[in-house]
């Protein structure tokens, strides 16, 4: 047996599981060849480091050897952990909510040797409880089914795969102002008037949705009264969670959800995606100090000493009493203050460095630190941009994960290519350097394929046997690959004026805009990108040698599709890269703005107030 197939991943998650007495697997197509060489089936066990309930189930179940007997003797079990894995994660999302409609994880994945599903759940306590089944029970009747029903078993499995590879991405839709109009009114009716947010308990953050509202609130496509009324469930929720038990009060950031309706009693972990959209939004609002602190837990919590930015902090540690005794706790940390912290060994960091989810702290970063002048921000990002970029492109093939320098084997997902995308440009805007735009640049052509964006990557195991591409997952906690993707293409647009890149865009939009309208709660990122090609191009740069000066701080307040403040050698030197946007622009001896709309610039103009004046 080999107990220690895990201990060399580069995942912390599947480290941990490394002396358990269940004979893991890594994901990977041995595994697969040993459940057919055996002929049974395979548990694929899917989670993640941070994750609650997948440590009780890991100390419960995973280390009892009785159980890892059973599992050994009747199964090839594989370890996945979905942050590392996340199309795996989809796929097994996706045939799961045919067994169960409580998905989350640990998740519980039984498939035969090619792969088709056939049973699945989460969480199975050790002993029957309150309905539910033992662990050692789901195993026996498994095992059953496999050994007595095998062709039921098989051929509802392959029924299953046939209907998850019929369902695939929806018609092409067009959305107009009055779907978002519709749009509004209804989250509206869900807001929880009492205490911010939408829905009851659990309540979740939501990021990419309040993101999504702020943009209408912003633009011009609804009535005004509407507009308000998106900024306001906007501003509401965000100015809920900063007083609320969801936000940190001594290290700044967010935790992942709240229990309770009040946004009181969290789930314990903090997420690198969530803190990266909570900054981004929290600057969108102005609300420097809120925006602050979140930015210090990421340079100060989830930044790695080596570079980039590490998934996640762990709800679990060991809390010493005043007895001197050391115990478990879920969340006892994060109830000390900052004095008692100080004598506490802090949660452990997932320190596994994530392409996507580094471009959205980039990102993040970047346009928190040009908004409120905060160069450290800036610097932070463009710090990541560069670890990134040297260490997950390589040979112009994109990678999904590192630990410590060591690059995983997973196949980046298009969220991978179109957050790090997003991220460089950003950060690409804010620093001045072209390079980092060049490079974006570079990975979004890398997914034009037959005028959409797709990611030319899958991982390999999947696509070898068979298994379907999931489509896109719910953006409730962070955007989607086709959105960030998106977004990255037209702010090349925007940057270029090439229009292959705005109607490339578009047509990875367009089969998802009508699922994003009819269920707004988990399509934030979709929605933000509908927003965003509804409304008039503007675009907004100054050249001069002070870029927080007078001019530079008028053209920051103007609404517009993009601005950029740069000096006379950095405009030249994004022109000479082919961003046409800077071609022929220059401070005219002292600073000067251009706003442009539609592609049609007016005259520059060097005094503030005259940035105040009509449209052409």
């Amino acid at each position: 047996m080999s107990g220690h197939r895990l201990s060399g991943s580069i995942s912390p998650y599947l480290r941990s599981h490394a002396d358990n007495p269940v004979d893991w697997f890594p994901w990977g197509p041995e595994a697969f060849a040993a459940a057919a060489a055996r002929d049974v089936p395979l548990l694929v066990s899917v989670g993640y480091a941070t994750c609650h309930w997948c440590h009780v189930m890991a100390r419960e179940s995973f280390s009892d050897p009785a159980l890892a007997a059973v599992l050994n003797d009747g199964f090839v079990a594989v370890k996945v952990d979905r942050e590392e894995h996340p199309e795996v994660d989809a796929a097994c999302l996706a045939a799961a909510g045919a067994f169960t409609p409580n998905l989350g994880w640990p998740l519980n994945v039984f498939m035969t040797p090619t792969a088709r599903v056939f049973h699945a759940g989460t969480y199975s306590p050790p002993r029957p409880a309150q309905g539910h089944p033992s662990f050692a029970q789901v195993l026996e009747a498994v095992t059953e089914a496999w050994t007595d029903r095998r062709d039921e078993v098989e051929r509802s499995a392959a029924g299953l795969q046939e209907a998850l590879a019929a369902a695939g991405a929806g018609e092409p839709g067009v959305v107009d102002p009055a779907d978002l109009q519709r749009v509004v009114h209804e989250l509206a009716g869900y807001e929880d008037r009492v205490h911010g947010g939408f829905g009851g308990a659990p309540k979740f953050p939501t990021t990419p949705l309040l993101l999504a509202l702020l943009a209408l609130g912003r633009g011009s496509a609804l009535p005004q009264a509407d507009r308000a009324t998106a900024t306001g469930l906007a501003e509401r929720a965000l100015a809920a969670m900063r007083r609320s038990g969801l936000h940190d009060p001594v290290e700044g950031g967010f935790f992942r959800y709240a229990t309770r309706r009040d946004w009181s009693e969290p789930h314990w972990e903090r997420m690198l995606t969530d803190n990266a959209l909570l900054l981004r939004a929290y600057a969108e609002v102005g609300d420097h100090d809120t925006a602050a602190g979140v930015a210090g837990f990421l340079t100060g919590v989830l930044a790695r000493p080596d570079g980039g930015f590490g998934s996640a902090q762990d709800s679990e540690s060991d809390v010493v009493g005043a007895d001197g005794t050391a115990a478990r706790s879920e969340g006892g940390y994060y109830a000390l203050d900052a004095a008692g912290r100080a004598s506490q060994r802090p949660p452990a960091v997932d320190g596994k460095v994530l392409t996507g989810w580094n471009g959205l702290a980039i990102g993040a970063l970047a346009v928190a630190g040009e908004r409120f002048g905060e160069p450290t921000w800036v610097a932070a990002a463009v710090g990541a941009a560069e670890v990134l970029l040297q260490r997950h492109v390589r040979d112009g093939r994109l990678l999904r994960a590192s630990l410590d320098g060591r690059a995983s084997d997973a196949a980046a997902t298009l969220e991978d290519r179109g957050g790090l995308a997003v991220g460089l440009l950003e950060a690409a805007l804010a620093a001045g350097r072209p390079d980092l735009a060049e490079a974006a640049r570079d990975l979004v052509d890398g997914a034009l394929v037959d005028g959409r964006l797709v990611e030319p990557q899958r991982d390999p195991t999947l696509a070898a046997l068979g298994v379907p591409a999931p489509g896109e997952e719910s953006e409730g906690a962070a955007p989607g690959g086709a959105a960030l993707i998106a977004h990255a293409a037209r702010l090349l647009h925007l940057l270029t004026g090439e229009t292959a890149y705005a109607d490339a865009a578009a047509a990875t939009l367009a089969p998802l805009a009508r699922a994003a309208v009819d269920r707004p709660i988990g399509s934030g990122g979709v929605l933000a990108g509908l927003v965003e090609a509804l409304e008039p191009v503007r675009q907004v740069v100054v050249v001069t040698p002070e870029p927080h000066g007078p001019l530079a701080r008028a053209a920051r307040t103007l609404p517009s599709s993009v601005t950029a403040v740069v000096d006379d050698g950095t405009a030249a030197a994004f022109a000479a890269a082919g961003f046409e946007l800077f071609a022929d622009r220059s401070s005219l001896g002292g600073g000067a703005a251009y706003v442009c709309e539609d592609f049609v610039c007016r005259l520059p103009v060097t005094e503030p107030a005259a940035l105040a004046g009509p449209p052409r």
